[in-house]
């Protein structure tokens, strides 16, 4: 594991240089137009609660293959449609569930914010503390799901303080890169928020996949 600073920076610049966070390296857009938001919140949702990962990135990414790819659409969308889709994507024990939550969020980002969560950073008057207030007030958004909200969207709204979920906050600890999200942007430098966005985003699936070796052997 590195021990110097030109080490722990040359790992870093290694893990960040595929220049995409985590949304992005499975097929996600990040980028801040009403469509592509309401799909990391919805990542953000699904990723948040227990299960396989692998099935809530499948199901996140369902929802546009469905025609739903923003949240006038979803709330739109029929409960029993809503059903079916995550059953297909193997959440059968929770699919009536996380079907409510989703469509619940998605008329709630309809009512609040007229399907645009750029409306929502308006209404927080680009305060950080403010945003995460309104994120987690919002129909299955607790405060995991705000944390993986926030770790893409760090990248497009400057005001965001760095954000580091526990699993890249993890595979940090356990590659020697540091303890906090305030360590990783030191690491990351210059053009910190796009930098630590893509960082954090592969230290997130470094532990998730746990890919830990191929990283070490690499090193």
């Amino acid at each position: 594991m590195p021990t110097t600073i030109e080490d722990k920076k040359r790992l870093v610049r290694r893990l960040a240089g595929g220049g995409r966070g985590f949304a992005e390296q499975y097929g996600f857009r990040a980028t801040n137009n009403p469509s592509s938001l309401f799909q990391l919140l919805c990542l953000a949702v699904l990723l948040s609660r227990r299960g396989d990962f692998r099935r809530a990135i499948e199901a996140a990414r369902a929802l546009p293959d469905h025609g739903w790819d923003s949240a006038a659409r979803l709330a739109r969308a029929l409960p029993a449609e809503r059903v079916r889709m995550l059953r297909a994507c193997g959440l059968r024990g929770e699919a009536e569930r996380t079907a409510a939550i989703l469509g619940e969020l998605a008329q709630a980002v309809v009512d609040r914010y007229r399907g645009d969560l750029r409306r929502l950073r308006v209404v927080a008057h680009r305060d950080a503390d403010r945003e995460r207030a309104l994120l987690a007030e919002l129909p299955g958004v607790d405060d995991t799901a705000v944390v993986l909200f926030l770790r893409e969207a760090q990248a497009l709204w400057a005001e965001v303080p760095p954000v580091a979920d526990r699993r890249a906050l993890a595979a940090a600890r356990r590659l020697g890169l540091g303890r906090s999200a305030d360590d990783l942007a030191g690491l990351a430098g210059s053009g910190r928020s796009e930098r630590l966005a893509w960082l954090v985003g592969a230290l997130a699936r470094v532990d998730l996949e746990q890919r830990y070796p191929e990283v070490t052997r690499r090193a």
